[in-house]
């Protein structure tokens, strides 16, 4: 599917609003994504935003990768953090102020602290895992276990990593997100963020052996997209804010 950007949809990121929320080190990210039909998915998106769509489908993504330098509202990395795994499934949305964002179905971590913190205070599916990653030359791979909640669901994506590649308007559409949407304490709540554009890769898929996307009761249509591998970006996170209320200005 070729198609072409729509109108108004940002290929870099506007100002971050301030405070800073948190900073934090994408690496090593693999993106796959199967097409899907909206009508059958729009159910799972909370008051307020929809499925985004493009030319007529919208996309639920499997995304493995590492993060590193997680800051907290101050510009210093923790130091408990390190560098630890993540895997997660996002689908595709917009809001009625044309903000285009995902919407996290699950987020598979290795880090236990994380899940309670987040599941409450933002709403995000956070989940607990056994994770781990090799590389060995060209090809990666990222294998996750479930712990906990909905223990043994099981992840295995393994990619050779390829020639770099100029998005089309599709991948870029997939991958310049600004935000995430997510629902908690009865609202719909919008968390900007911000980070340079990927530079991307062409990804071979080795192995695909997944539980993740089903579980997050997803049905995809057809075959995956080809995949994509991108060495990473900084990226930062504003506070959040209420849908229909006004962001906090500088």
């Amino acid at each position: 599917m070729s198609g072409s950007l729509p109108a108004g949809f940002a290929t870099t990121a506007p100002p971050l609003p301030r405070p800073v929320f948190t900073r934090q080190r994408w690496s090593d990210l693999v993106f796959l994504h199967w097409r899907v039909d909206p009508d059958a998915v729009a159910a799972l998106f909370p008051p307020g935003t929809r499925p985004d769509v493009f030319d007529g489908a919208t996309y639920v993504g499997l995304v493995p990768f590492a993060m590193s330098d997680v800051a907290l509202g101050a510009p210093w990395s923790i130091p408990y953090f390190g560098r630890f795994l993540e895997t997660n499934v996002r689908l595709y949305s917009v809001d009625d102020d044309g903000r285009h964002g995902v919407l996290f179905r699950s987020l598979e971590t290795s880090r236990l602290a994380v899940v309670p913190v987040t599941r409450v205070g933002l709403g995000t599916p956070y989940t607990w895992a056994r994770m781990r990653s090799a590389r060995t030359g060209d090809r990666l791979t990222y294998e996750s276990h479930r712990r906990l909640p909905r223990r043994g669901l099981h992840s295995l994506v393994s990619v050779d990593v390829g020639a770099a590649v100029a998005p089309t308007p599709l991948q870029t559409w997939l991958t310049a997100r600004r935000g995430a949407h997510t629902r908690t304490m009865g609202r719909t709540w919008w968390v900007p963020n911000e980070h340079p554009p990927f530079d991307l890769f062409s990804a071979d898929v080795v192995t695909l052996d997944d539980d993740l996307v089903t579980a997050a009761g997803v049905t995809t249509v057809g075959e995956p997209l080809p995949a994509l591998y991108s060495p990473g970006v900084w990226a930062r996170f504003g506070r959040p804010t209420a849908l229909g209320r006004d962001p906090v200005q500088p």
